[in-house]
């Protein structure tokens, strides 16, 4: 499950292999000092606080108090809410070629209809519990994503070892190639004309986001202080071999002419599948396959955030509205009201011709949402490493505080700089008008940020659930921080 957190689908492929050879730049920026960080100090925080539901929402309160843990997950919850309609309009595009329908794929109300109802038929399986959504996430993850991620891989070994014509060879754009004299070949470092160019990291590590997501669900594993840390670090190198060999397939297959945020996967192999044995049949199936797994990644992201959203709602940081629950114990009304939402957002695709400008434009606003949850994270790392010296760890950072200082704060100044750029229109992206862009940016940013706050100021003593052994907050003499 948190391998589909991250690889929610081969979505992201295109847009990393836009990039031609200068992806490596970008996948090892976001590795580096994203991902890995990420996955060490999730591990470390997951594995001390094992015994507790919340995530984030735990490892915060405790380091900074109850108020900005609940912003941390509220964050991780909105950003997702927001982010659906662009990972379920993939799967739209899947199934438009499952039909072999291209012009399907580009269609603006198949887009907004299908996720849709998409999103109300994944909220029916996450009601049922965990059993059945951890099933349908992991074959997702199995066969929608990791099986047609290997077939891209393969198709591209045969395509260079065949001798064909690889697509970053054939791009004539100066911020992907240099010219030499009469001769171009690919650049190997971006081509930074502006902060515009920079801006794009922040795409990229929205990509690598999620490995945190699913410490929610601690407490439902056998072993979780020894597996958990474990089950990040696998997650965390599947997602960078499926991002990287995948990507890399995209820009040797596809004409750097023909890329498509929306559809170059598809089209990718179209062309692979024509030049081999001139058949389209297995494009069919592996769409079908992979707007499955496009479907499983969004629950994946469905229950988790939401779960640890009610975990500070039995704490009371909302109102007991949003504690509801059915017989299966799961947040009913949350997952309602997430609904709601994702149902208007995703009715813009009705309004709006450009799919793949909606695309970007919503994807744009999760950016710097889920980068203000990532800093109160490694933040909050840091400082239980001083506040808390004693709490057991199943897995440590290496090096003491110092080693913990370096990882914590390496992802720290890198998130940190890509929440800075993410402000400015990307120039390798299509964002429409770029005024629409930073107001959508700054204006979400602003709202969500600021919402949560006044929902806590606004809270109510009788709000709190009595007896609950949800709440995930210490209140004792080494409790979070007084508010």
């Amino acid at each position: 499950m948190t391998a589909a957190s991250v690889v929610t689908s081969l979505r992201g492929l295109p847009a990393m292999a836009q990039e031609e050879l200068t992806m490596f730049f970008y996948i090892g920026f976001a590795t580096v000092l994203f991902l890995v960080p990420a996955g060490f100090v999730s591990a470390e925080l997951g594995g001390a606080f094992a015994d507790r539901a919340g995530g984030v929402y735990t490892w915060v309160g405790e380091a900074y108090g109850a108020r900005f843990g609940f912003l941390a997950i509220w964050l991780q919850w909105i950003q997702n809410v927001v982010w659906f309609p662009t990972g379920l309009s993939f799967a739209a595009a899947a199934l438009a070629y499952t039909f072999n329908d291209k012009g399907l794929a580009d269609n603006n109300v198949w887009t907004g209809l299908f996720c849709i109802i998409a999103y109300w038929g994944a909220t029916l399986v996450a009601l049922t519990g965990t059993g059945l959504l951890a099933k349908v996430t992991k074959y997702g993850f199995a066969l929608g994503t990791a099986l047609p991620g290997l077939m891209l891989i393969g198709l591209f070994i045969w395509w260079w070892a065949s001798g064909q014509t690889l697509g970053w060879d054939t791009a004539a754009d100066s911020a992907v190639t240099v010219k030499e004299g009469d001769h171009a070949h690919p650049r190997w470092a971006p081509y930074l004309v502006g902060l515009g160019s920079l801006s794009f990291l922040g795409t990229i590590l929205l990509n690598f986001a999620g490995v945190e997501s699913q410490a929610v669900h601690i407490k439902e594993m056998r072993n979780p202080s020894r597996d958990y840390p474990v089950a990040i670090l696998i997650a965390a190198a599947l997602s960078f071999l499926i991002f990287t060999l995948g990507a890399l397939s995209v820009s040797a297959i596809l004409p750097y002419s023909e890329m498509n945020l929306q559809s170059g996967v598809f089209t990718t192999l179209e062309r692979a599948f024509s030049t081999l044995a001139d058949i389209q049949w297995p494009v069919y199936i592996l769409s079908l396959l992979i707007g499955y797994g496009a479907i499983g990644g969004a629950l994946a992201w469905l229950a988790g955030p939401s779960k640890g959203l009610l975990t500070t709602a039995h704490d009371g940081a909302l109102p007991p509205f949003m504690q509801r629950t059915n017989r299966h114990g799961v947040q009913r009304n949350i997952l309602l009201v997430q609904g709601l939402i994702v149902t208007v957002i995703s009715s813009l695709y009705l309004f709006i011709d450009d799919v793949s400008t909606v695309f970007f434009l919503i994807s744009s606003m999760t950016i710097t949402l889920y980068i203000i949850m990532y800093l109160l994270m490694y933040a909050s790392a840091i400082r239980l490493r001083r506040t808390h010296p004693d709490l057991p760890r199943s897995f440590r950072i290496p090096g003491g505080r110092v080693g913990m200082l370096l990882f914590a704060g390496v992802g720290f100044l890198a998130v940190a700089f890509a929440f800075v750029v993410s402000f400015i229109p990307p120039t390798q992206l299509p964002v429409g008008n770029p005024l629409t862009y930073v107001l959508l940016v700054v204006g979400g940013t602003i709202v969500f940020t600021v919402l949560p706050l006044l929902i806590y100021a606004r809270r109510k003593p009788s709000w709190r659930r009595e007896g609950s052994e949800h709440g995930s907050l210490s209140t004792g003499p080494s409790g979070p921080t007084p508010d």
